[in-house]
């Protein structure tokens, strides 16, 4: 039952996120909401009093990080469900190949949600059957063209989460991984090529937040796109880079 549990949900204030938020919100848990933007947060407090606790923060910073847990803290005394869900995403540009945007890319999908866990680690386990879910992406499951810093930043959170979730059994915290394929939000509208089988952002929130409470070990969506990344995974490797290179952009310039 999601009704009463404490849940800190970063990346709340747009997208994913705060249709997430929503979700939760009426199913009546407790949210401390994280996000850059205070404004979509401070909206939600209100419509929701008592239900908000409001701990914005950069979470690229780790002592800002730190602030947040105690924050928490201070407040419910633990957390019984942890959402990471902030993130980034940047396009390379192999012509112009920028070493920068790969450690900003990183450094908000990979080490900000490290920092994250250092601080929500002991706050779950103080908490009712702890939960820790963790937003990843399908895009781990097959290399796509431009998408080398995103795509790397999330396969090292994958393999963070699923190496974790493996030390935290013995404690009975679970780990869920949540694998989206295309969402409409804000950071998906810079995106100038197809995006097949999209979902709403609302559907999305919805989808994953009615698995949650099975506590499954992925939640990955659209099911057909998720088959069709896996099957492509399975070929031999020069099929793939043949398949790859037909969607690559040779000579064009990469919007980011």
């Amino acid at each position: 039952m999601v009704n009463g549990r404490r849940i800190w949900l970063t990346g709340a204030s747009s997208g994913i996120g705060a249709h997430m938020a929503q979700e939760l919100l009426e199913k009546g848990a407790r949210l401390a909401l994280t996000a850059r933007n205070l404004q979509p947060l401070s909206a939600l407090s209100e419509r929701y009093p008592g239900q908000v606790l409001l701990v914005p923060g950069d979470l690229t910073d780790s002592a800002q990080v730190r602030d947040i847990g105690m924050s928490i803290a201070q407040t419910w005394g633990a957390l019984d469900t942890v959402i990471l869900n902030a993130g980034t995403c940047e396009y390379i540009d192999a012509d112009h190949f920028d070493g920068g945007l790969i450690e900003r890319v990183v450094r908000t999908n990979l080490l900000a949600t490290g920092y994250c866990i250092e601080t929500a680690l002991p706050l779950l386990r103080a908490g009712s059957r702890p939960h820790l879910v963790g937003v990843v992406s399908s895009v781990t499951y097959w290399a796509l063209p431009r998408a080398g810093a995103y795509g790397a930043s999330k396969a090292g959170l994958r393999y963070l989460l699923e190496s974790l979730r493996l030390d935290l059994a013995h404690e009975g915290l679970d780990v869920t991984l949540v694998s989206p394929g295309f969402v409409d939000t804000p950071l998906t509208a810079k995106n100038d090529f197809p995006m097949p089988m999209r979902w709403s952002a609302p559907k999305a929130a919805q989808h994953i937040c009615q698995r949650l409470e099975k506590r499954p070990l992925e939640i990955a969506f659209p099911t057909p796109f998720i088959v069709l990344l896996r099957l492509l995974a399975s070929l031999p490797k020069r099929l793939q880079v043949a398949l790859g290179k037909r969607l690559a952009r040779n000579g064009e310039k990469t919007k980011s």
